[in-house]
């Protein structure tokens, strides 16, 4: 084939592909689920909040500059302090990397898109109307003043009004978001890589996002259900965390802290990824010790969850606990010292070039080195006796986590702007607002060390004159303005006009990875075609990649169909095994997450008709996406990728990408389930009589009656896919219709064992405990009873055949993870009180 022919077939796929991956324009615009827009929205919405969060903090320190100030009453003080700490830790500090991610990381594993688009739009749309709904709440009064972490008995006793659900609900609603970016995530890293990347090639982005996404999935789910029994208890009287009716308040710490201190790691991690992603790069030579911090990265995110009690010393645990959990909170301190070591020694092995990105990585760990010292000073028992609760932790957990995050992503900010904007930012205005804001944080936070070891304690709204914090805190917040001097300028130079600047070169950073393959402005279509990959750095290593690309000589050079269509790959070697179609625009995600937002706004002011209302209208607008852009029938059964190679269109099992985002999200559910059960034989450790005796248990007859309906209904739903497969259409209706039978009927069951024993979940924590697992088990049930009938309308439309049989795969997965749900939940109910 001539040059001239070749070019001319180069543009007319590239036109092509330009029509498939287009970007609505106007109104339509926000239906847009490309991960390019949906990743920009999101940064954008994380940093508003951000901004707001930084505010908040700088009224904190208005309000604390001199002593007897009343520039903010104490109400108002604790509803500023309250959201400060809430909008940093659920509103930026987690989503930023997410939405960073959703925007960076095809282009990053040279993906046209990540598997799901939709379920990133949903996410970011759910983020932005809970985000709306907590950060709104000061607008009205109505903030939560409780603290970020909300502990009992202050919330459920002595707080009135509505602060405290718009708390549980809004975050548990923001959850959702963070927990359905997860699932995107990790399904799109394991199964989207470009052919020859391994998994031991992955850019250590992917790695340690990887081990985020899948630390999310066991650490907020805890969480979800702390605020289901809180919620529970505020709005109908169900006393868990009432000691007098047998509650205990140190439930909620537990399953606060199993969340808290991986979040801490959760927020540490991928600015960590983001520092080892920029040191290779103006240290012009791969990193150094790669498998060693891959390793170092799922250590740290392993012993994370062995740490929650790090914040529960001064509950009066025993002593061998704390001794043990200690040891925990040093350990930790090792991989991360793994990691930092290995970045000190790329760029002592490298030549490093001066540049603004690099000068907030220097900045980066330098202040987190200083707040690693002191988290192993906290981490020593007798030393926290003294701190805790004192302005010492304040300046810890802010050295920890500004260091720690907020340099490494203004940083990445710099560094990866060029993707976003098509333009270079400012270096003299990005070294200004460096110096602005080390200085200006140093000032600010270095103080409040000796702030707290002076005994100024936190959470304060004011304090006396003459006794040591008067020019600590002064100065402490004379620091917190020039910090926030430095933002500003750097505010103004994301968004001072750039019209007349010239676009960035290509790759203006030298890179090595494949995220820099992109044009300038960038293309909607992530990459232009998808690249073989044969190390971890093929733009230094594999001559012409980037000419090869650009004339599609790799997978997927066109859209022939007018589709959008991306690889996916095996988990280990990423050999291509399928041509993955992903759906395009749609309002369907917004509206979705409308409902669900109703349900729990709704739920707040305890309106339950709303709430009902906005439920069937989240069921109505996720099932008609679901059947509207999942699970379709090609017009044929496989396609020339390229290369000449040809995959199939459709694939179901453990090989498609749907079966994997239900296991992973199934593992979260588990995990929400977990910290249930958790809190059942909780309350059996602390009381010499649990289940209390006389009350009546539910027995046993009714749950067991309950277990075999359901393990029929389970049984019912494994045979239907397999007589489906086997062509059996009436054998697979009839086996789906009775196993929704059986299942209302296990479900009814199920709740009449306590209904007819009186067990009264008013009355004490027990009856309580055993109600709110029925509860989970009822609503799960539901969920599969909708599953099922989905699957008769599915196979009646001719869209589930023995073919195509994606969904009953996918229903069958849930319904193995329900069949276990509700085994352990008889074993506990039923079973447990007969040994206990």
């Amino acid at each position: 084939m001539s040059d001239d022919t070749e070019t001319r077939r180069a543009a007319a796929q590239a036109e092509r592909l330009l029509t498939a991956w287009k970007t609505p324009t106007g109104w339509r615009y926000w239906s847009a689920v490309n991960n390019s827009e949906v990743g920009l929205w999101y940064t954008t919405v994380a940093f508003a909040f951000f901004f707001f969060a930084g505010i908040l903090g700088l009224l904190i320190r208005a309000q604390l500059a001199v002593p007897g100030n009343d520039f903010l009453d104490a109400d108002t003080y604790n509803q500023v302090f309250t959201l400060h700490g809430t909008v940093m830790m659920f509103l930026f500090a987690v989503p930023i990397f997410e939405a960073f991610s959703i925007m960076i990381l095809p282009e990053m594993l040279g993906a046209r898109d990540l598997p799901f688009p939709r379920l990133s739009a949903y996410g970011f749309w759910s983020f932005l109307i809970g985000g709306v709904f907590v950060c709104g709440s000061i607008l009205f009064d109505a903030a939560p003043k409780g603290g970020w972490f909300m502990y009992p008995p202050l919330t459920t006793e002595y707080q009135d009004g509505v602060g405290v659900d718009i708390w549980l609900l809004g975050l548990s609603f923001i959850e959702v978001a963070s927990i359905a970016a997860a699932v995107e995530l990790i399904v799109g890293i394991l199964k989207c890589r470009p052919p020859g990347m391994r998994i031991n090639l992955m850019p250590l982005y992917a790695w340690y996002l990887l081990v985020v996404a899948a630390m999310i999935l066991f650490a907020f789910p805890p969480l979800i259900t702390g605020d289901l029994l809180f919620e529970m208890q505020r709005a109908f009287d169900w006393p868990f965390f009432d000691p007098d009716r047998g509650g205990d308040p140190l439930l909620w710490q537990h399953l606060f802290w199993i969340f808290g201190h991986p979040e801490v790691y959760i927020i540490f991690l991928p600015a960590i990824a983001l520092v080892a992603t920029m040191v290779p790069v103006f240290a012009r030579r791969p990193i150094v010790g790669y498998s060693w911090i891959v390793l170092a990265a799922v250590g740290t995110g392993f012993i994370s969850f062995g740490l929650w009690v790090h914040h529960m010393y001064t509950t009066g645990l025993p002593g061998l606990t704390l001794g043990f959990f200690s040891a925990a909170s040093v350990a930790v301190a090792i991989p991360t010292g793994i990691q930092i070591f290995c970045f000190v020694a790329t760029a002592l092995a490298g030549r490093v070039i001066a540049s603004t990105p690099m000068l907030y990585v220097s900045g980066a760990l330098a202040i987190f080195v200083i707040g690693g010292l002191t988290g192993v000073m906290v981490a020593l028992a007798p030393f926290d006796f003294q701190v805790h609760d004192t302005y010492f932790i304040v300046a810890h957990v802010h050295y920890v986590l500004v260091g720690g995050v907020v340099f490494p992503v203004t940083g990445a900010f710099y560094y990866f702007y060029p993707l976003a904007g098509g333009k270079t930012l400012s270096d003299r205005l990005g070294r200004i607002a460096f110096w602005l804001m080390f200085s200006g944080f140093n000032i600010a936070f270095l103080p409040m060390h000796l702030t707290g070891l002076r005994g100024m304690p936190r959470r304060v709204f004011t304090y006396e004159g003459g006794v040591g914090f008067d020019v600590l805190n002064l100065v402490s917040s004379i620091g917190a303005f020039i910090l926030a001097a430095g933002f500003a300028v750097f505010l103004w130079d994301v968004l001072r006009p750039k019209g007349r600047q010239p676009y960035s070169p290509r790759n203006p950073w030298n890179a090595g990875t494949l995220e820099w393959l992109g044009e300038m402005p960038d293309k909607p279509w992530g990459v232009r075609s998808i690249p073989v990959i044969e190390s971890r750095n093929p733009l230094w290593d594999q001559p012409n990649l980037v000419r090869d690309v650009d004339a599609g000589r790799f997978y997927l050079p066109d859209a022939e169909e007018l589709k959008r269509e991306t690889l996916v790959t095996s988990i280990l070697d990423a050999e291509p095994i399928q041509c993955l179609r992903v759906p395009g625009p749609t309002f369907l995600t917004m509206g979705a997450a409308a409902g669900t937002g109703g349900v729990f706004i709704f739920s707040t002011y305890h309106w339950w008709w709303l709430a009902g209302l906005s439920g069937v209208l989240a069921l109505g607008m996720v099932l008609t996406w679901l059947w509207t852009g999942t699970a379709l029938i090609p017009e044929k059964p496989a396609k020339d990728v390229g290369l000449g190679t040809t995959l199939p269109l459709y694939k179901s099992g453990p090989q498609s990408v749907g079966w994997w985002a239900m296991f992973i999200t199934m593992m979260g559910d588990m995990t929400a389930f977990a910290g249930l059960v958790f809190g059942y034989y909780f309350y059996w450790t602390i009381h010499e009589d649990f289940p209390p005796d006389p009350a009546a248990g539910p027995g046993v007859a009714w749950p067991l009656t309950a277990l075999g309906l359901f393990l029929a209904a389970w049984l019912l739903t494994v045979l239907a896919r397999r007589w489906n497969a086997g062509g059996r259409r009436q054998s697979f209706f009839a086996a789906l219709g009775l196993a929704c039978l059986l299942t209302v009927a296990g479900t009814a069951a199920l709740a009449t064992g306590p209904a007819v024993t009186g067990l009264d979940p008013t009355a004490h924590v027990y009856p309580a405990t055993v109600w709110v697992l029925v509860l989970w088990v009822g609503i799960h049930a539901a969920v599969g009873v909708v599953m099922l009938l989905y699957c008769i309308a599915r196979g009646f439309a001719g869209k589930l055949t023995p073919q195509w049989d994606i969904d009953i795969h996918v229903v069958t997965l849930f319904w193995h993870f329900l069949a276990v749900t509700v085994l352990v939940t008889v074993a506990t109910l039923a079973g447990f009180p007969l040994v206990a």
